[in-house]
């Protein structure tokens, strides 16, 4: 049986797993309401986060196919899958047109000489342009270099959630069949018979975890043979060689992994049996064999500490509350998310975790507050390099799509942040902004961009690299309104104190001296009482009767939280709340450590 390797490739949001569900349910691979997307977290947000493997058996040939995340705080999995593939579906979607991160996968396919089969997604809504979308495409094909047979793509049109294809737009197709002859068409067998006769070389491209089996480490096996019980070597380097045995080897089936005994050159498998396998690491047979070229994985760009929950309301909601149970939980995300780093040297003051941005950090937090963990976390921070004498930071390309009258706005609050608009696009009433701003100058925007476009306006962007850092960053800070008593906040001292700013709580929520419940809108700290009720006498008053209508509270979400938290204060984390805190919690607590007193 042929093997084929592709790889579905996109922006978020494009349509990369509704397009494999389809292809799936097609083959009858999957019952009907099956998803790629299992992961809770996945479900709420309605993104892919982890990278998945499938296949589907068409036409006497078995079809490997790896769903790949679209956000680009997880574009380290797109760049290590695209290394072990050898085609990609690019999805674009037929209104947006291509976006960062289209152009980001992209770019990495072409440098891989792969040759792209372009799908224009969701020709189906009221403003598609898939003919304007496929210009785009070809546009951005020739800005990225591509080679002349890589200009000359194959196109199909989708529309993913009603499983149809079609070559052309007229057609009148009913299903996938078209994009399935396609890949058979344009993508080469993964092996070919003398292969399979090699010693074996296999390459892990990701990592998993099982409770029973330990970890697992996914590959493509290039030459040769692997079988269940197998002694092998792993290489790191040509010096570098350890021995393991292969315990238990699984295939793709549909969206479930199958036993087996064996399996040949071409296909792609995972393994259990070797507790330190690594990504880019060479599994072979004998300690002669050349490794195979390394695969490299991204640089972190933002850190954040995180510690043991310090709050008055410490261990009320959580079940692992200590250092221990938080370092041991720490060392098993690392087993499997090879894109984070954990500093573990200073335990007292936290645990510095590195990440890829602000939402792939978010993601380990809230799975690890389902789990019952209760935590604090410090403000996200850019990491800044060294190279050559000069300090460097992570800049990143955003692309803004707003309405024309919001366009200005949008442009005096990013140039402020040391952005720099590099293209701007009329496109009927909306208008297509670029900008390259560093990290730190985006940090904190999301939620202020949402307010000035009221919703309208859609921010996406891309990590691009380390440039020379810029001086300081105006941003419009925010002061923070902090408790300075314990108990139940009341309707009636709320209501008083929403003329200064936003308020985060509701009534009856308890509070402690040092928690924040709001912002103020001038930019100073403020020490309020939130608890102080209406004084009652036996004289009736004008203002006796006056009706409380409160304003809804602003939720305060993990990511909102890092997002707006400032470098005095914590976010804490419990399975059931998520709050703002000042370090210190009381004003004379702040002010002896102000003055160096204990």
């Amino acid at each position: 049986m042929e093997i084929r390797n592709i790889a579905i490739i996109a922006h978020v949001d494009h349509g990369k797993t509704t397009l494999t569900d389809a292809l799936l349910r097609q083959a009858d691979m999957v019952k009907d309401g099956a998803s790629m997307d299992s992961n809770d977290l996945e479900k709420e947000r309605g993104i892919t986060i982890y990278s998945k493997n499938t296949s589907l058996l068409y036409k006497d040939s078995k079809i490997n196919i790896v769903d790949t995340p679209g956000h680009a705080d997880f574009s380290s999995e797109v760049e290590r899958i695209l290394r072990s593939i050898d085609s990609v579906l690019l999805l674009v979607d037929a209104q947006e047109g291509p976006m960062p991160q289209t152009k980001f996968v992209l770019k990495k396919s072409l440098e891989l000489n792969l040759k792209p089969i372009v799908v224009i997604n969701k020709i189906d809504k009221p403003a598609a342009r898939p003919e304007a979308v496929h210009d785009m495409v070809l546009e951005l094909f020739m800005d990225l270099g591509a080679s002349n047979e890589q200009l000359d793509f194959k196109t199909i049109y989708a529309i993913s959630k009603e499983g149809i294809a079609k070559k052309n737009l007229n057609d009148n197709s009913q299903d996938l069949s078209p994009l399935l002859d396609l890949i058979l068409e344009e993508v080469a067998p993964a092996s070919k018979a003398k292969d399979s006769k090699e010693p074996l070389r296999m390459q892990p491209f990701n990592l998993a975890y099982d409770s029973y089996v330990g970890r697992l480490a996914i590959g493509r096996i290039y030459e040769g043979q692997i079988k269940a019980g197998m002694n092998v070597i792993v290489k790191k380097n040509k010096d570098e060689a350890r021995s393991g045995k292969i315990s238990k080897l699984y295939t793709f089936y549909g969206s479930e992994r199958k036993e087996v005994e064996q399996a040949s050159a071409g296909d792609i498998v995972m393994i259990a049996g070797l507790p330190d396998i690594y990504i880019g690491e060479t599994i072979c047979e004998n300690k002669e064999q050349e490794v195979l070229p390394a695969i490299s994985i991204d640089e972190p760009t933002i850190s954040v500490n995180l510690m043991v929950n310090s709050s008055p309301f410490a261990g009320r909601e959580g079940k692992h509350v200590t250092s221990s149970k938080i370092k041991d939980r720490l060392l098993r995300e690392l087993e499997v998310n090879v894109g984070l780093k954990i500093n573990f040297d200073n335990p007292d003051s936290g645990y510095k975790i590195y990440g890829r941005g602000e939402l792939h950090i978010a993601v380990l937090l809230e799975n690890m507050r389902r789990e019952n963990f209760e935590m604090q976390v410090s403000q996200p921070k850019v990491i800044f390099k060294e190279e050559d004498g000069i300090s460097k930071e992570p800049f990143e390309e955003v692309i803004v799509d707003v309405p024309a009258e919001m366009a200005g706005t949008v442009i005096e609050k990013i140039s402020k942040r040391k952005g720099r608009l590099l293209n701007m696009k009329s496109e009927e009433s909306r208008q297509r902004l670029s900008f390259e701003i560093p990290t730190r100058g985006l940090l904190g925007y999301r939620g202020e961009f949402v307010v000035d476009t009221r919703g309208e306006g859609i921010l996406t962007s891309r990590v691009i690299g380390f440039k020379e850092q810029v001086g300081e960053i105006a941003k419009h800070e925010y002061g923070s309104m902090i408790s300075m008593e314990n108990g139940k906040a009341l309707a009636f001292a709320l209501w008083n104190l929403e003329a200064r700013g936003r308020i985060y709580i509701n009534p009856t929520t308890e509070v402690y001296s040092g928690m924040i419940i709001g912002n103020v809108s001038k930019g100073s700290d403020m020490w309020v009482n939130p608890i102080k009720g209406k004084k009652l006498t036996n004289v009736r008053a004008s203002s006796a009767d006056e009706a409380i209508i409160l304003t809804p509270a602003t939720e305060i979400t993990l990511e909102r939280g890092l997002e707006i938290m400032k470098e005095d204060e914590f976010l804490e984390i419990t399975p059931i709340s998520i709050r703002l805190r000042k370090e210190y919690l009381t004003q004379t607590e702040k002010a002896k450590k102000e003055k160096g007193l204990s």
